[in-house]
């Protein structure tokens, strides 16, 4: 059989940022080169970044991305590299546009393109659009309509992106019917819980379809709300896997392939879905028989809470360096949500650019103002303490608020606080709030829900608790000290704005109220079947109101890392002023 050496680049990319897109692409394919590499391949639109949202209705960005395509293939060849094909993947527009009705104007491509000889050999563009979820590829492309296979080295390599693979039909039967000695997906698939496992399951199953070994290769890193966890996968015809990339990790997977030859006669005509086969010959005669050095690799999964913690990290790491930000802001409140949000924050920028502010009330308990300082200590970030009391008593003497509003008043002046803090010292402040509170309403506008990223805003309390113990417990399994103060997990949950307070006074346990707001929110379960699973009528439906009642909220709370399957934002969109009742 021929050989071929594969190199898949599992790279980071950032929106809109065309020249280092493009240098981060030389680096990486000067690394494949100089591995032995015969074919190398990037992520699906390395090359400006994914989601790239309304930019891909601005003409002015799509020709920038055509111009940084053919800038890119040509510095390749200079290079020394213009040999090596490279398959990149970037923003296009159809040469024949035709105008219809809800068709993107401009037709733009989510595409891509394998760069040779400093010219671009072949290009082509996703076939399967994705419309669901954060996915809005209808509103921003036109279909592909070809079946791409290039020929190297006397293989035949079958090339398709992301939603090609996750469909059924399309490119995956066609890359057999087309005789595909290997096919290759370039994807940016964010991450979400317990995805690995479903990526694996279907790349085994597309690799048995289309009767070939078949490469996953996945982009890293972050994007808005959005991580992208690699996890790169290459799998025999049978499904068995080859090789697998780490998770969260940048890096290239470089592994030799003994594939089948080309057929004698280019693959031609039109094929499933009604594809036309678009054959490019780059190199017709194999190489010469090589001794196989290089397997790819088999990276050890993380577990589950592992998993997740990292992706928060990740998530957060990634927005602030995006963005341009250096450190952040915390408010501490001695509860577990901050002090979460903070052991994240050190695990992702480093102790010294996270800063704490205890700002205690009256109403605030010695152990919580004791927590907060025992958890700056643990992990080393900058603390100081700020009483608001005497604003309170300002305030207060001035409007006498009582009940509700008293209690809002200290959350807001908080936020104030912490605001005027991050515009003095230019830190962004992160907001606390998990997605138990978020969903029910139960967070203080202008007040703890104020800030320019939430990094636990898709995270249930039950999984915070979680999470907390599992940092805990890996500090400890590293000879390190635990970032959280056990007294944080251990305490019952309040926001101290009365004597007395826990959260239980207005919300069901939270054992309880996530797993009805989970079939609610993540699953989109009614009322009667909410019940039918065994939860008392009169909880849900005053739950089922809670966060109905509460998306006016939810729209005005900052952006945060997306971690299940069904995020409050893009994931689920529902109108604010809505009548709808699942409940009565």
């Amino acid at each position: 059989m021929p050989q071929l050496r594969l190199a898949l680049n599992q790279i980071d990319s950032t929106v809109g940022d065309l020249a280092g897109n493009a240098e981060a692409i030389v680096h990486w394919t000067r690394h494949s080169a100089e591995q032995g590499a015969h074919f190398v391949a990037f992520p699906e639109m390395v090359l400006t970044g994914y989601p790239v949202e309304d930019l891909a209705l601005r003409s002015s960005f799509v020709e920038a991305s055509r111009a940084a395509l053919r800038a890119l293939a040509a510095r390749l060849d200079a290079e020394g590299f213009g040999e090596i094909p490279v398959l990149v993947g970037y923003l296009d527009r159809s040469e024949f546009t035709a105008e219809r009705y809800g068709q993107p104007a401009g037709s733009p491509r989510n595409a891509a393109a394998v760069l040779h000889r400093g010219g671009i050999a072949l290009n082509f563009a996703k076939h399967h659009l994705p419309n669901y979820g954060v996915f809005d590829e209808f509103r921003y492309f036109v279909p592909g309509d070809s079946m791409p296979v290039v020929r190297v080295h006397g293989i035949d390599i079958a090339l398709a992106i992301c939603e090609d693979l996750w469909q059924d039909g399309g490119r995956v039967p066609a890359a057999r019917e087309a005789g595909a000695g290997l096919l290759l997906s370039v994807n940016a698939s964010p991450y979400e819980r317990d995805k690995d496992d479903t990526r694996l399951e279907l790349v085994r199953k597309r690799a048995r379809e289309a009767g070939c070994t078949t490469a996953y290769l996945a982009m890293i890193g972050g994007q808005d709300e959005l991580v992208f966890d690699g996890d790169s996968i290459v799998v025999d015809r049978e499904g068995e896997v080859i090789a697998r990339a780490p998770q969260f990790a940048e890096g290239s997977v470089i592994l030799d392939l003994d594939l089948p030859a080309a057929p004698a006669e280019a693959p031609s005509g039109v094929v499933t879905d009604g594809l036309r086969i678009d054959h490019v010959v780059l190199s017709e005669e194999p190489l010469p028989p090589y001794e196989a050095e290089l397997a790819g690799g088999y990276a050890d999964r993380l577990d589950d809470d592992e998993e997740l913690y990292t992706a928060l990290v990740v998530g957060l790491r990634a927005y602030a360096a995006k963005n341009g930000f250096s450190s952040v802001l915390i408010g501490l409140s001695g509860g577990i949500d901050s002090a979460l949000v903070a052991a994240i924050a050190c695990d992702a920028l480093g102790a010294q650019q996270v800063y704490g502010v205890s700002m205690p009330s009256k109403y605030s308990s010695d152990h919580s103002k004791g927590d907060a300082a025992e958890l700056a200590r643990r992990t080393g970030l900058n603390f100081r303490t700020v009483p608001i009391e005497p604003m309170f008593d300002a305030y207060m003497g001035s409007l006498g608020l009582t009940g509700l509003a008293e209690e809002n008043l200290q959350s807001r002046l908080r936020g104030t606080m912490l605001m005027a803090i991050s515009n003095q010292e230019g830190q962004i402040v992160l907001a606390p709030g998990n997605k138990s509170e978020l969903a029910v309403g139960y967070s203080t506008l202008y007040g703890d829900s104020v800030g320019a990223y939430g990094p636990i805003k898709d995270v249930y309390k039950t999984s915070v608790f979680r999470l907390a113990k599992w940092r805990n417990r890996a500090a400890e399994e590293r000879g390190q000290t635990p970032p959280i103060p056990e007294a944080s997990i251990t305490k019952p949950p309040s926001a101290e704005l009365r004597p007395g307070q826990v959260d239980t006074d207005s919300l069901p346990d939270y054992d309880v109220l996530d797993r009805i707001l989970e079939l609610y929110v993540d699953r989109d379960q009614g009322f009667e079947a909410i019940v039918a699973a065994g939860f008392d009528r009169a909880l849900v439906a005053k739950t089922l109101r809670m966060v109905d009642t509460a998306e006016y909220k939810r729209r005005q709370y900052p952006p945060g890392t997306k971690i299940s399957p069904k995020g409050f934002g893009k994931d689920r969109r529902l109108p604010i002023t809505n009548r709808w009742r699942e409940a009565v």
